[in-house]
């Protein structure tokens, strides 16, 4: 159940790019979480895109003259380990990189942070919707496509 903010300057992002990237995000989610890649989970991989007006991003200098992006990933508690976490980060940051055509060495523009909302702070339809809850429905989706759980 990630949410997925993807906060960037004025035009650093194309459209045609964007319903690229927005796919992408959420399967690499989706595979970073361990979750089975079927409609129930895929439907509630959400990815929002925001792009800031011009003039809207300011560094200590004052107005900022590079591109920016910040993806901000909201999950339940315990849905990443740290080995989850940094790869889906470096995966992030190169999805990012590659739809707004920045070189790699230019990596340093894009910041992933990622938010993990304690069990019982999540709600959804609501209800307070519980890690186990989703971690039961991913081992039910895989059950009954034959694979392996978390």
């Amino acid at each position: 159940m990630p949410r997925i903010d993807v906060t960037f300057t004025a035009g650093a992002i194309a459209p045609a790019a964007r319903r690229e990237l927005a796919p992408q995000i959420a399967e690499a989610m989706l595979r970073w979480e361990g979750a089975p890649d079927v409609p129930f989970f895929r439907t509630i991989a959400l990815v929002h895109f925001h792009e800031l007006a011009e003039g809207g991003a300011y560094t200590a200098d004052g107005p900022a003259e590079q591109s920016q992006f910040i993806v901000d990933v909201t999950v339940p508690v315990g849905a990443l380990s740290e080995r989850r976490r940094a790869g889906l980060i470096d995966e992030f940051t190169s999805l990012v990189r590659d739809a707004a055509g920045l070189p790699e060495d230019d990596a340093l523009r894009v910041w992933v942070i990622v938010h993990e909302v304690p069990d019982g702070f999540w709600g959804a339809a609501g209800n307070i919707v519980r890690f186990e809850q989703l971690r039961a429905a991913a081992d039910a989706e895989r059950a009954q496509a034959g694979s392996a759980t978390i």
